[in-house]
């Protein structure tokens, strides 16, 4: 085609699109808890829109499992039972286990790891800000990146499915004294694991990192 260049049109995100959004960044970061109950009509006020949109958007949330309605009153954030929680920790094991050992079997110089370090620093600098939405944000970077370095995409996509309700317990965990201090130094004992091409070692400290957050969540469960 000759003439006047086409450009791609950016389409701008409709009010569903933005609500939908707002709502799930507050029950992800903790701004909307499993301890309160609420409607669609509190939360149009509260965004200052009309109900139909947040109807649209708490059903999205409602089948991504980060909702469930509760009869004649509203609805709340799902909170996973304890098996719920151990099926999670189960299926993460699973996959994280065969990421390192592939990975180690991959990897040839400790440039490839960059970004699992750097990642690790950045969470210092959360750690150090006291900012556990940002430090739990990266903790699932880290956790992708595992299965991405070592090429499982089918098991990163697993993971990705997985990431609204890790990241809902992770930052019950992570809330916790001194547990962000305690993932940082576990994040960085699988990254010399790796380095170090021990695939035992690797394997049982990524077992050891997911049991801890496991049991701190169990703790808080039963305190």
């Amino acid at each position: 085609m000759e003439g006047a260049q086409l450009k791609p049109i950016e389409k701008e995100k409709t009010t569903q699109d933005k609500v939908y959004k707002e709502i799930k960044k507050a029950i992800l970061y903790g701004g909307i808890t499993s301890d309160e109950i609420f409607t669609e009509v509190q939360l149009a006020e509260k965004l200052n829109t009309s109900r139909t949109p947040v109807r649209a958007a708490l059903q999205d949330l409602i089948k991504e499992g980060l909702l469930v309605s509760v009869p004649r009153k509203g609805m709340t954030v799902k909170k996973l039972t304890e098996d719920e929680q151990k099926e999670v920790f189960l299926l993460r094991s699973a996959i994280e286990v065969e990421a390192v050992k592939k990975l180690i079997q991959i990897i040839t110089s400790p440039d490839q790891l960059k970004s699992l370090k750097l990642i690790v620093e950045q969470q210092e600098e959360a750690l150090q800000n006291d900012d556990a939405i940002r430090f739990i944000g990266l903790d699932h970077e880290f956790h992708l990146s595992l299965t991405k370095l070592a090429k499982f995409t089918i098991m990163e996509q697993m993971l990705t499915n997985l990431h609204n309700l890790t990241q809902l317990m992770g930052l019950r965990a992570v809330r916790q004294p001194g547990r962000m201090k305690s993932v940082l130094e576990e994040h960085q004992q699988i990254i010399q694991a790796i380095e170090e091409k021990n695939p035992d070692a690797a394997s049982e400290m990524i077992l050891h990192h997911l049991e801890k957050t496991k049991e701190t969540l169990m703790v808080m469960d039963n305190s």
